[in-house]
């Protein structure tokens, strides 16, 4: 399970917001609002087939979405 694919939104440290890949050093683009950050990272996690982890503030994971081939597909409960 190591090599999922996944593209986190992540507070930067200086202020406004990341997008960047799992285990990446540097961001892969900086924006000043949340919002920009997740469209961005929507659309790139799109192309990408992965999975697009926002963080709140506080470094917690908040609703992630998958856009590729998720390990844990939701069950019908029908």
């Amino acid at each position: 399970m190591g090599n999922r694919k996944e593209r986190h939104v992540v507070p930067n440290s200086g202020g406004g917001w990341d997008s960047k890949k799992n285990n990446a050093q540097r961001a892969s683009k900086h924006f000043n609002t949340k919002e920009e950050a997740m469209q961005w990272s929507r659309e790139k996690a799109k192309q990408e087939k992965s999975e697009l982890i926002p963080h709140k503030k506080d470094g917690t994971i908040q609703n992630p979405n998958s856009y590729g081939k998720d390990p844990n597909p939701p069950r019908d409960k029908n």
